[in-house]
């Protein structure tokens, strides 16, 4: 069975929403099982990397860039999983309150390093204020995000 692994970050619970969406898509009944893993930033580390076989990165943009708990998990895990990971797909949500493509920008940098090979365009939602909700055509991309990473994974085509 395959493994995916989300990894986010939401204060308000603006990209706790997006994440929602993915989970529930990678879990659809209709697709062949993978085995899934949702981790906040804080609590995921390198081994959840090595077991990952596909990724779903999801933070808010704070100050143009992706969120400080995002980047520590990116610092943490990089020289453990150096020469140890191969190249894991990966998708990416944002929560954004400007346009989102600085925190896309960042993460796709240091993705390269790691290496992350995109297979899906970001998702990006963006907000007025944070006492909105994502509307239903984010959530509906958000959810597809998460059935073509667990379709890919399982049909192994990523």
């Amino acid at each position: 069975m395959k493994h995916l692994l989300i990894v986010y970050h939401s204060k308000t619970g603006h990209t706790a929403a997006l994440v929602e969406a993915a989970r529930r898509g990678a879990a659809d009944e209709s697709l062949d099982p993978v085995e899934l893993r949702c981790l906040t930033a804080s609590a995921a580390g390198a081994d959840d990397l090595l077991w990952a076989d596909g990724l779903i990165l999801a933070t808010p943009e704070n100050f143009g860039y992706m969120s400080g708990a995002l980047k520590d998990f990116l610092d943490r895990t990089f020289y453990e999983v150096e020469g140890k990971l191969l190249a894991l797909p990966y998708a990416l949500l944002v929560g954004a309150g400007n346009d989102g493509t600085g925190a896309i920008r960042a993460i796709e940098r240091i993705a390269n390093g790691y290496p992350f090979i995109k297979v899906q365009e970001p998702v990006i939602s963006r907000l007025a204020s944070v006492d909105q909700s994502p509307d239903q055509d984010v959530l509906t991309r958000c959810r597809e995000i998460g059935m073509t990473m667990a379709a890919g994974l399982a049909l192994e085509i990523f």
